[in-house]
């Protein structure tokens, strides 16, 4: 995460996060490294449907597709940089192993993850292969951490 914050602030670029399975632990990478205040600009943690349709993810596109799916993550990515006036947006939803009582849709062990930057999504998905939730999650961060970057060295 160190190398995606220089980038960002060399860049003068800056991300906002809406993160459902990692419970802010890809926000917590982020402001774990020095300088992170010049490129965060706002996180929200949405366990639930009804805080992911008020922060502007579509109940119908939650409806249609399930809340564990890559729409979701999509919607999630571009309400969160819409909402926080940010250049990129980071959205993750999934399961880390558990079975959900409130929506039964999609696998127990996919993560589905969108990166919104340039008016465009990158997605993707990975299975979590932990049982335990903190190695889950450091599974479905690191993911995110590769991808970012290979975005941001991209778009030099």
């Amino acid at each position: 995460m160190e190398e995606i914050v220089k980038i960002l602030t060399e860049k003068g670029l800056t991300i906002s996060t809406m993160e459902s399975c990692t419970g802010g632990g890809v926000v917590d990478a982020i402001t774990s490294i020095p300088g992170a205040s010049e490129v965060l600009k706002f996180s929200a943690v949405t366990y639930s449907n009804e805080f992911k349709i008020k922060m502007g993810v579509s109940k119908e596109i939650i409806d249609k597709y399930s809340v564990y799916s890559m729409e979701v993550a999509r919607e999630m990515a571009k309400c969160i940089s819409e909402f926080a006036l940010s250049d990129i947006g980071i959205g993750i939803t999934g399961k880390l192993k558990k079975v959900d009582p409130y929506n039964d849709a999609g696998a127990d062990d996919q993560v589905f993850i969108s990166i919104y930057y340039n008016k465009q999504n990158y997605d993707y998905s990975i299975e979590v292969t932990h049982d335990d939730r903190k190695e889950s999650k450091k599974e479905v961060i690191d993911k995110i951490t590769s991808e970012l970057l290979n975005i941001l060295k991209a778009a030099v």
